[in-house]
């Protein structure tokens, strides 16, 4: 009895301790039974009692909703804030970027489904990563000279209680702060987030089929995010991976390209290169010509900034004037070999050049 008595009591401060270092997550109501309800991202879920939602990093623990990833960080680099992309935001800086595991799509081409996917494929393992505090994270950016931190790898609204806290305390130090992000969240964590946010580069996929086909979501609450974002006073920049037969007709690129323009002409919108990965294999590569129907296309509309990705070398990462056409950036790459935007005006003509020009190198 003795011997029972002992494990039982091993075993409750076990239970404990799991519960200590997870974080209470924000955004939720109780619900009758010990249920809940996450209103974290547009998917909404109603939780049961030991299961998770469907991002698979939120758990109701006897009715208590629950992170499993804050503070456990899987990916920890140093980048240029071109990769992310960000194109008009502090251009030659370097962004200290960190991720968890866990999303809250499904998309069938994720480039980074080892760890996004992780939670959802393996949930019989713990979750992985290194324990860091929000502290610990903008220390190590002040450290390495990063100008911003970005939230990215995986989707950051799934961490968003850490990425909240991380931001928080970098806002004060004057180091900005960076979503890459799907944009599937709710009106009350895209406001709560922004509050600290400076930056955000969204994807915007496709049209109402694509999202259901390839990610197992809806567009709409992207498009929502983005107004949202915009409204707020935060940097946006859109993405667009282009992937042959699925999101390349004229229709799907024009529709994003007119919505883009609608919120306004001046975000930059960044048109990419697909390439066959995890389980969407059966697309090629897309071609540099559609990259550059897609621009034009962009640019005949309406919008005053239009990029193709993925593909250094052939010029359509550069930076023009939208007033005098003067080459104002050159990149190659992630790397910028030329910098003419003069305290945020063209060198030529003096037109203002939209974007977020404090401190950039």
């Amino acid at each position: 009895m003795a011997l029972l008595m002992n494990s039982l009591v091993r075993l409750l401060t076990l239970s404990f301790a799991i519960i200590e270092i997870m974080k209470e997550a924000m955004l939720y109501e109780r619900l009758e039974e010990k249920k809940v309800r996450c209103f974290l991202c547009a998917h909404g879920c109603h939780i049961s009692p030991g299961k998770r939602g469907l991002c698979a990093v939120r758990e109701n623990i006897n009715g208590t909703l629950y992170s499993l990833v804050y503070g456990k960080v899987i990916a920890m680099n140093i980048d240029p804030i071109e990769k992310k992309p960000l194109f008009h935001f502090m251009p030659g800086s370097r962004s200290f970027s960190i991720a968890t595991v866990g999303c809250n799509f499904r998309c069938e081409h994720c480039q980074n489904y080892d760890i996004s996917q992780y939670p959802r494929e393996r949930p019989e393992l713990a979750i992985p990563g290194e324990d860091m505090t929000p502290e610990e994270i903008v220390k190590r950016a002040e450290r390495s000279g990063c100008g911003s931190i970005s939230y990215t790898y995986t989707e950051p609204t799934i961490f968003l209680e850490f990425a909240y806290d991380c931001a928080r305390i970098a806002h004060q130090k004057g180091i900005k702060n960076v979503f890459v992000s799907n944009g599937f969240m709710t009106p009350e964590s895209a406001k709560l987030i922004a509050e600290y946010l400076d930056g955000n580069n969204i994807d915007l996929k496709g049209g109402k089929d694509f999202y259901k086909k390839i990610c197992h979501a809806r567009v709409e609450p992207v498009k929502e995010t983005i107004k949202t974002m915009k409204q707020s006073g935060v940097w946006v920049e859109v993405t667009t991976l282009i992937i042959p037969g699925y999101n390349d007709s004229e229709e799907d690129l024009r529709g994003i390209a007119e919505f883009i323009k609608s919120i306004d002409p001046a975000i930059p919108w960044h048109v990419t290169q697909f390439y066959p990965t995890y389980r969407l294999t059966d697309a090629p590569r897309t071609p540099i010509m559609t990259l550059r129907k897609a621009r034009q296309m962009g640019i005949a509309i309406g919008l005053k900034y239009v990029y193709e990705g993925n593909v250094p070398g052939e010029g359509g990462e550069n930076t023009y004037c939208p007033s005098c056409r003067e080459l104002l950036v050159h990149r190659l790459g992630f790397s910028i070999s030329e910098n003419k935007i003069k305290n945020g005006r063209c060198f030529n003509c003096g037109a203002m050049i939209d974007g977020v020009w404090v401190n950039a190198v």
